[in-house]
């Protein structure tokens, strides 16, 4: 009985310290500050096509850093993916997902060539430093989110972000990104109300001029 009574009180005694143990884990996890974005969005709108439909414009300060910047340098081809969302608020029910449409763009660089390239689909376009590259990466003009037509007056919900898609990363790059906070490269969901303008409101003449930079192929919804 009593050799049944000690087990059971350094049995009791494990499990308390184990449970002590994963109380002070979550308490520092809790604790922990919560990861900043190292992507800002910023004058993100849409305006109107000539030739029908609705494109996007937005501002990016990309804050990279030197563990990424050493990985591209040896060769490691990295993919920021640009996220939109658009969402017609109903009262009676969820919202209903409108349009879902995601971008995506290679980052590389060509040790013979010591020249950087951006790429979208098959086009791409070299720049002589990293800086140039991310400079470019981070003006998006012109990207035709919506193509169908919508009823003037309507409101609806617009959201976008930009990050940096570790899972298009070779394998054991992956593992490395996960484990490391210097791949979390993202942004957080930026939203903001877009009410369709009136036919007579239109003023394309202020749309944003197409930027001599790569011009995004057709775009594809998310899947």
């Amino acid at each position: 009985m009593m050799g049944f009574t000690m087990a059971s009180c350094k049995k009791w005694i494990e499990l308390l310290r184990l449970g002590l143990f994963l109380l002070l884990a979550s308490l520092t996890f809790l604790a922990a500050p919560a990861r900043a974005g190292n992507i800002d969005v910023d004058n993100a709108r849409l305006f109107p096509l000539e030739e029908g439909g609705y494109a996007l414009a937005a501002d990016f300060k990309i804050d990279f850093n030197p563990r990424l910047e050493e990985a591209v340098t040896k060769g490691v081809t990295l993919y920021f993916t640009l996220d939109f969302e658009l969402e017609r608020p109903r009262w009676f029910w969820v919202d209903e997902r409108v349009v879902n449409r995601s971008q995506t763009w290679r980052l590389s660089y060509h040790a013979l060539t010591r020249q950087y390239r951006l790429s979208a689909g098959t086009l791409h376009l070299s720049f002589p430093s990293l800086e140039e590259a991310i400079q470019v990466l981070s003006r998006v003009r012109r990207w035709q989110v919506i193509d169908t037509p919508l009823k003037p007056g309507d409101t609806y919900q617009a959201a976008l972000r930009m990050r940096l898609d570790i899972s298009l990363l070779p394998k054991p790059f992956q593992v490395s990104a996960l484990a490391s906070r210097d791949w979390n490269l993202n942004s957080d969901w930026v939203q903001w109300q877009f009410i369709v303008p009136q036919p007579e409101a239109v003023d394309t003449s202020a749309a944003p001029q197409a930027a001599p930079i790569i011009q995004p192929p057709p775009t594809q919804d998310a899947r």
